[in-house]
């Protein structure tokens, strides 16, 4: 009794798949789904890779020019009667914060909506209020791999986005007018508040929402600006491992008193994050579906195979070969288009991925360029990440896939009477 797949197995299997059609080689099935599983594989490993670029940038830019964690305060009326959200003691609360194990940087945080004005261009801006030593430890604005201007003359001016200076048409050392409608009350209402500062740095986070709309003013200068002496609307949190900030959140809680509430990172983009998980599970299952589909041609073209080599199948068990030997000759055949077809679409979808800048910006210069909007995208290019769990699971399917079905018919040669395969020889 020979061991399986004994190299007399393997040669017999090769001489089959390469043998000419006139011969009873393969078929031209078996060709459509060695190319199908191909560019199955690709088009899965492809697509998860991308999908695991855009949540790797997304959340990259987040964490590199937002917090971590907010820490704010719920409403409640003041002793003159008022109701507000202000943290008074913000520099207390913020060094009691940042003693928590796990924590980095908290910092007092003034924000407000404001009119920005150079010459004859306006446009609506955020302001955020914050000192130099802790707007220097945010990745996305004191690392940007675009910027303009010197980060130490913050504390002279005020640092704006990318999109913003765009809007303005403004440079590094332009004087622009801030307008603030919550200014100076008098007996009339109250009268905007309107200054002009000196732009000192401009910044790319590298999403275009953020390039857009912010602007960064020393905090001191923020709260006069926008008439919020001696308190701030938040503290902005930082810690060690973003992606496990939900276990901080009873220890901030405890930390920053009754009256806080917290906001992470995670609630902010949650939406967005769900949204990229169901694509994920979609996109996998309508991919999967095509690399069944496929691999179900390796039936169509193993199952002529098999008629037309009825009479070697014949001869074959004359001679001594047992059904298990003739079966897996068979799956030896099937599985190879499987594993070839596998192997070239792991190729190609790997290289895409690496190599997706140069192909996309071809493919953006044969459309004349505008095939992909950073206003809508929030990005500003294709992104696409190759993770290793990615490829072996498109690997896993695919291959899974194909000896399955490769089952099939090579029973149905095992099974062949030799008799009848060699009565009209």
């Amino acid at each position: 009794m020979t061991a399986p797949f004994a190299p007399f197995e393997w040669m017999i299997a090769w001489r089959y798949l390469r043998a000419r059609r006139a011969e009873g080689g393969v078929s031209v099935m078996t060709w459509i789904s060695l190319i199908g599983i191909t560019l199955a594989v690709f088009a899965l490993i492809a697509t998860l890779a991308v999908r695991a670029g855009f949540r790797s940038e997304f959340v990259d830019t987040i964490l590199g020019a937002n917090a971590h964690v907010t820490v704010y305060s719920s409403l409640y009326v003041t002793d003159s009667g008022q109701t507000t959200r202000a943290i008074t003691d913000y520099d207390q609360l913020a060094e009691n914060i940042a003693k928590i194990p796990g924590v980095t940087r908290a910092a007092p945080l003034i924000k407000g909506q404001i009119l920005a004005n150079l010459r004859s261009r306006n446009t609506g801006v955020e302001v955020f209020g914050i000192t130099l030593e802790n707007l220097k430890t945010l990745p996305g604005i004191a690392d940007s791999e675009v910027a303009y201007g010197d980060i130490e003359n913050f504390a002279n001016g005020i640092a704006v986005g990318s999109g913003v200076a765009r809007e303005l048409a403004a440079t590094v050392g332009d004087r622009i007018k801030l307008i603030s409608p919550d200014g100076v009350k008098t007996p009339l209402g109250t009268s905007p508040r309107v200054n002009v500062y000196e732009i000192t740095y401009i910044f790319s986070a590298g999403r275009y929402d953020i390039d857009r709309t912010r602007i960064y003013m020393p905090f001191a200068e923020a709260q006069a600006f926008l008439n919020k002496e001696g308190r701030a609307d938040e503290i902005e949190v930082m810690v060690r491992d973003p992606e496990k900030v939900d276990n901080y959140a009873v220890q901030l809680l405890e930390t920053a008193g009754e009256r806080a509430l917290i906001w992470t990172w995670r609630d902010s983009a949650s939406s967005f994050l769900r949204a990229l998980d169901i694509e994920d599970n979609v996109m996998f299952i309508i991919l999967s579906i095509l690399v069944l589909i496929a691999a179900m041609n390796i039936i169509s073209g193993l199952i002529m195979l098999v008629k037309n080599k009825g009479r070697d199948i014949g001869i074959l068990r004359t001679i001594g070969l047992t059904e298990g030997s003739i079966l897996r000759i068979f799956f030896i055949c099937g599985a190879s288009v499987g594993l070839i077809g596998t192997l070239l679409g792991t190729i190609l979808g790997c290289l895409f991925a690496i190599y997706i800048d140069p192909i996309f910006g071809i493919v953006d210069a044969l459309a004349g360029g505008g095939v992909w909007d950073a206003s809508i995208r929030n990005i500003y290019h294709l992104p696409a990440k190759l993770e290793f769990r990615d490829v072996m699971s498109a690997v896993g399917l695919s291959l899974g896939l194909s000896f399955i079905v490769t089952i099939f018919p090579a029973r149905r040669a095992a099974r062949m009477n030799p008799v009848e395969a060699l009565r009209y020889e």
